[in-house]
């Protein structure tokens, strides 16, 4: 089914669509991150991956609360980017064998992901909100704001510490 798929012919259509796209990339994120948290060697970004893999769990209650409020079925579609960003991040660390460059290269997938994720949550809120449903923006507000946050973060941890490390 492409994106424009013939089931969607109107905002709340695309609205559900995306939700379920977003819902299905968490999940995939939910289940990747325990692999990252293995192969990052600094501890500061171990307990940052770590921390992110609660906030994502709660990112998957809270888009599920939101099919709820919207009265659509929480269900996943598949979403080749998040696919391919997850890929890429897997056959990338796998050519690394000095641990302070491949904890620069995890930065980089990781930040890869929040971004994908923060153009997803912000399309969800700017469309909830169009269609009336300041309730589900609100709530989709909250996981952004904490993607925003990671993504914050792991540019602070990149630059002030492990890009430096992987320059030595």
């Amino acid at each position: 089914m492409g994106f424009f798929s013939k089931d969607i012919e109107t905002l709340n259509d695309l609205f559900v669509h995306t939700l379920r796209d977003i819902y299905y990339a968490e999940q995939q994120i939910e289940k990747a991150l325990p692999q990252m948290i293995d192969k990052a060697t600094a501890p500061e970004l171990k307990a940052g991956f770590e921390k992110h893999l609660e906030q994502t769990r709660g990112h998957i209650r809270r888009v599920e609360q939101v099919f709820e409020m919207h009265g659509a079925e929480a269900e996943e579609v598949d979403c080749p980017a998040i696919d391919g960003i997850l890929e890429e991040a897997d056959d990338v660390s796998g050519d690394v064998d000095d641990k302070q460059v491949l904890d620069a290269a995890l930065i980089a997938s990781a930040q890869a992901v929040e971004h994908y994720e923060m153009t997803r949550y912000g399309t969800l809120i700017a469309w909830a909100k169009q269609l009336g449903r300041d309730d589900c923006a609100r709530v989709l507000a909250e996981n952004l704001k904490e993607e925003v946050e990671t993504d914050r973060k792991l540019t602070e941890m990149a630059e002030s510490k492990i890009n430096l490390r992987a320059a030595e």
